[in-house]
């Protein structure tokens, strides 16, 4: 098995990530994604990964979109990714825990 290449590797996605691993605490996290995303970018990719994490529940996709506003073809995306991926989603589940409020 050969090592990852991502479809999306560039200098320029390079210098994105290295950026974004320099971040320490939440509040640069914040500060951050702030100045470099819209309301709705940052939103979708929080909805992405609570999808993700409802559908790792077992949870159906009746139950995601009226809990999290996502479309049928968001949450078949993500599924498709947690399936089909490059395992994404399971490196941040397997290294976070989520609290339950």
């Amino acid at each position: 098995m050969g090592e990852f290449k991502s479809k999306f590797e560039s200098r320029e996605m390079d210098f994105l990530f290295e950026g974004i691993a320099s971040l320490k605490t939440k509040e640069e996290f914040y500060k951050f994604f702030e100045d470099i995303c819209t309301i709705n970018e940052i939103k979708a990719i929080e909805q992405r990964l609570q999808v993700a994490r409802m559908l790792m529940e077992k949870r159906t996709y009746l139950d995601i979109a009226s809990t999290t506003g996502a479309s049928t073809a968001t949450i078949s995306r993500v599924n498709r990714s947690l399936n089909y991926g490059n395992d994404g989603y399971k490196i941040v589940f397997d290294r976070i825990k989520w609290k339950e409020e």
